[in-house]
């Protein structure tokens, strides 16, 4: 991918010359260069991410139409991200929940090794409305997860906190998936979740770069790395609680995550730093049958998508 692999070289650097700047080498410190490698994370391959959105379309396509809680797209979903995992040498979970009569499942994939004690958690809600096949509307970010999963396998990477990924069901209907896993959780197990990512709309087409301003340690990693690539983000406050983190951050874990904008409008200012239509929603077609893969911006999922990687490399080292 030629922005983001300039854009990972970029954020990388800008790294390495603030540490330099604030005092230099540490006495008994790893080598600048093998520290550097430690840190960056795999570009995430857009075409993968896509074919994961392609196949999402045709799971609704051969199913109603959509991938909604309780019906077969969503199954079939779940099925198709489990089967990825496994073969990728995940250890993977399905919790199941029923809600408005219905059967719900979340789908949990840890990747062995790293400090149980200190876990990392990336997830997003697979589930989408029943009038369409959320593409974006939570394709996007589910992709986006399932890639960069897939990417610590391909690396082998093992880093020295352990690291969980997660697929809500329900989250449509007011958060019952993570909700449910959350309250599963004895404090015992809540206590070890270090960090809960969330990623919910990532590739709107007429997108905006939005960054949760919970936690100040995962707001400032995903900061750091839109700087290296000379983009502005704002505040996240049109999803602010309407999303899968929020059970995590009303039980006390640090919670952060990337939002690109649902049907909120563009201001002129925002067009004038991200480029886009002012006065148009960050996402058109949110909630409606129009969500399908035609409905994606390929540069904010380009970007969204290596800095889930970025973040989940960084906070796990």
């Amino acid at each position: 991918m030629k922005l983001l692999v300039s854009g990972r070289a970029l954020a990388a650097g800008a790294v390495a010359v603030a540490t330099l700047m604030a005092g230099g080498a540490v006495a008994g410190a790893a080598p600048a260069s093998e520290s550097a490698a430690a840190a960056v994370a795999p570009d995430i391959p857009i075409a993968n991410v896509k074919a994961h959105l392609s196949q999402f379309q045709s799971i609704a396509a051969a199913n109603g139409g959509n991938r909604a809680h309780g019906r077969a797209g969503y199954q079939a979903s779940l099925d198709y991200v489990k089967a990825k995992l496994d073969a990728a040498g995940f250890t993977t979970t399905v919790q199941r929940f029923t809600t408005s009569g219905r059967t719900g499942y979340n789908l949990i994939a840890d990747w062995p090794g790293g400090d149980t004690s200190k876990v990392v958690m990336a997830g997003s809600h697979l589930d989408s409305v029943t009038s369409g096949a959320g593409i974006n509307d939570n394709g996007s970010g589910s992709a986006a997860v399932l890639e960069t999963a897939l990417a610590v396998a391909r690396s082998g990477y093992q880093p020295t906190k352990h690291l969980r990924f997660a697929w809500w069901g329900a989250e449509e209907l007011g958060l019952v998936g993570s909700r449910y896993y959350v309250g599963s959780l004895t404090s015992t197990e809540r206590a070890k979740i270090s960090g809960y990512l969330n990623f919910d709309m990532i590739g709107s087409p007429n997108p905006g770069y939005f960054v949760y301003d919970d936690d100040p340690v995962i707001e400032q990693t995903f900061k750091d790395y839109f700087a290296g690539l000379g983009v502005s983000t704002e505040i996240e406050t049109e999803g602010d609680g309407r999303s899968d983190h929020a059970p995590f951050k009303n039980a006390g874990v640090p919670v952060g995550g990337l939002f690109s904008g649902a049907d909120y409008r563009k201001t002129s200012a925002q067009a004038a730093k991200w480029g886009g239509t002012v006065g148009q929603p960050f996402d058109p077609c949110y909630h409606t049958s129009c969500d399908t893969t035609a409905n994606i911006n390929d540069t904010a999922l380009n970007r969204n998508s290596d800095a889930v990687a970025y973040a989940v490399w960084k906070l796990s080292e």
